[in-house]
């Protein structure tokens, strides 16, 4: 089908925006549909052309997000079919791995080792890199389009991460909402939020630093426990007359690593770190600086406050999230990653519904397992499912650095854990193979 002219575009964007009975509940519809801002870009004309790329070279691939999922998507669908002309969309200027940021906050790698570079990444893996964002989507037609223009495409993989779920600390109230995200984040969203949690250890005088571990499937199951450990080292070295306060929505620390968490809480950070299982927050007061659960309050003198999370935004917006998923993650064929009855469109990363953790490896896995399938379709072919890889060495000890190590790969009726490997005690092999296995995450990225 030949792509509309700018003029026509316009006129049916036009249409979308002002029909209906009046011009003020038209744009309060848009907006609680969260269309206000791609009606916006399509008046000022931006996503009405085609967006500057060069011509297609082959079947067009786009990847949307530059996470770990994305990012080596982008460059397992070129090494699975050198056809494929790819181009990843990504609003961000540089990446910083969310994998390795709690051992940054203990000062035990450089800022260096976690930012890299999207220009570098597309050179190196033969792609294009478009510093923009995905604003809507037209499936039938197969057209993306992005804050730069539209992009024609055979395939298109979205991978856009999570974004959190502040209503369920009780934030109802956009107001407190962003005061608790901006005064204490929960930098599980890299940029930004890790630079201010970096900030926040660093100038910490002393008092009680609450973190919290939430509920659900969040973003890499250990991380909290390995953050609270890395955070009450940085306050043991110093010396501080605080300690964390860690409350966790469950019952144990990441249960397969649980023994090795709670004996480093006890062992190494006993004066340094309090762990709480089993509390729910009921509500924040990010002005007060309390915190509230059925049983107790608590004061805090600064705070790290993981929310639930939720699939990222771009998923609803997009009408591709599953309405039951409480988490509203996509609806998808679970074993294609496939948006249902559409071939052409898949959701990996953070915001698919499995039960896999949202962790690195796991996205990193996912990853090349979807790009061969991607590549086996356009040949004609299928491809049989293979279950993602997940292998974590959370850090627990800080000068000298010591590790526990957990790995699974998961069975395809039901995804149970398979294939399980665990070793709860700390040592400087562990962390020594977990800085090795992060340098080579790194590398296949970039």
């Amino acid at each position: 089908m030949a792509p509309p002219s700018d003029k026509s575009f316009f006129r049916v964007e036009r249409r979308r925006v002002l029909r209906g009975s009046a011009l003020a509940a038209a744009a309060a519809s848009v907006a609680a549909t969260g269309l206000l801002e791609r009606a916006a870009a399509a008046v000022s004309g931006r996503t009405a052309r085609p967006a500057d790329l060069p011509g297609k070279s082959g079947p067009r691939c786009v990847v949307v997000g530059g996470g770990v999922s994305g990012l080596n998507m982008a460059r397992a669908l070129k090494q699975a079919n050198q056809a494929f002309d790819v181009v990843m969309v990504e609003p961000n200027a540089a990446y910083m791995s969310c994998f390795f940021s709690s051992l940054w906050f203990a000062g035990l790698i450089s800022l260096d080792t976690m930012t890299h570079s999207f220009c570098d990444a597309a050179k190196d893996g033969g792609y294009i890199w478009l510093q923009g964002k995905l604003i809507d989507l037209d499936r039938d037609a197969k057209r993306a389009y992005t804050s730069e223009g539209y992009i024609d495409y055979e395939y298109i993989v979205i991978a856009p991460g999570v974004d959190y779920n502040y209503a369920s600390l009780g934030l109802h109230d956009p107001a407190m909402a962003v005061m608790c995200a901006q005064n204490y984040p929960a930098a599980f969203k890299p940029g930004s939020e890790h630079l201010s949690l970096k900030n926040k250890i660093e100038r910490f005088e002393g008092g009680l630093f609450l973190m919290t571990a939430p509920s659900g499937n969040y973003r890499c199951l250990p991380a909290p426990y390995e953050r609270a450990c890395m955070v009450a080292a940085c306050f043991k070295q110093k010396k501080i007359k605080g300690k964390v306060l860690l409350l966790d929505a469950g019952e144990k620390p990441f249960a397969p690593l649980a023994p090795g968490f709670l004996a480093a809480f006890g062992e190494l950070y006993k004066d340094f770190l309090e762990y709480l299982p089993l509390t729910l927050i009921s509500s924040v007061d990010p002005v007060k600086k309390i915190v509230a659960t059925e049983f107790d309050t608590f004061k805090f003198d600064d705070a790290s406050i993981y929310p639930r999370i939720r699939a990222a935004r771009l998923i609803e917006d997009l009408g591709l999230h599953d309405p039951k998923s409480p988490q509203l993650e996509a609806d998808i064929d679970v074993h294609t990653y496939a948006c249902k009855g559409d071939y052409s469109c898949y959701v990996t990363g953070d915001a698919r519904p499995m039960p896999f953790s949202k962790s690195a490896n796991t996205a990193n896995t996912e990853a090349q397992f979807v790009a061969r399938l991607i590549a086996a379709r356009e040949a004609g072919k299928e491809i049989a499912w293979e279950s993602p890889h997940t292998l974590c060495y959370p850090m627990v000890g800080a000068r000298p650095e010591l590790a526990l190590m957990v790995q699974t790969r998961s069975a395809k009726k039901d995804f149970a854990f398979t294939d399980v490997q665990i070793d709860n005690n700390r040592s400087a092999a562990n962390a020594e193979a977990g800085l090795e296995w992060g340098e080579g995450l790194y590398r296949s990225l970039f």
